[in-house]
């Protein structure tokens, strides 16, 4: 057995993790917002008539092995209030081998926020897997309100997103 495969034994591939997240925050998003699990079927069914519609397209995607990526589900977001949480998102992230790619200021347009999406890189793991997330935070240095800057700290300083276990 070579060092790397005994290194990999017991352990899941980051584009697994990645399949089983993108899997998990999916249907939560489907259980909060009933309308999305409408819009997934939607897709689905267009997808079917099109490809029924046009066999040549069909085989050109089976023969790239695109044929179960044209449905599946690509995006997320998460917004985040602290630094602190944006860093151990990144380090989540990291184990499911996504990366920071981008930069979006929103406080331009008014909004008090700065996001990235974060996403695997390497042609590879987007093969497996392309789900990618747009992550936000809140800057509160950019809440111009000083109450409202003032009560969103009490409220992000009061909460927890992460369980103990998944902290260090």
């Amino acid at each position: 057995m070579s060092a790397q495969s005994s290194f990999n034994a017991g352990f899941i591939s980051p584009d697994a993790i990645r399949t089983l997240f993108s899997n998990a925050m999916s249907e939560m998003y489907r259980t909060e917002v009933p309308a999305y699990q409408t819009l997934v079927e939607l897709v689905r069914e267009v997808n079917e008539a099109v490809l029924a519609a046009d066999p040549a397209e069909r085989h050109r995607l089976e023969a790239a092995g695109g044929l179960a990526r044209i449905t599946e589900e690509r995006h997320g977001a998460i917004r985040l209030g602290t630094a602190n949480e944006l860093s151990t998102m990144r380090r989540l992230f990291a184990v499911m081998g996504m990366q920071p790619v981008g930069y979006y200021d929103l406080s331009e347009a008014g909004v008090p926020v700065h996001s990235t999406a974060f996403r695997p890189v390497t042609d590879e793991a987007l093969s497996r897997n392309p789900f990618r997330v747009f992550t936000s935070l809140l800057r509160l240095d950019l809440i111009a309100d000083a109450g409202l800057r003032q009560e969103a700290e009490q409220v992000l300083a009061a909460r927890s997103i992460f369980t103990p276990a998944a902290l260090p």
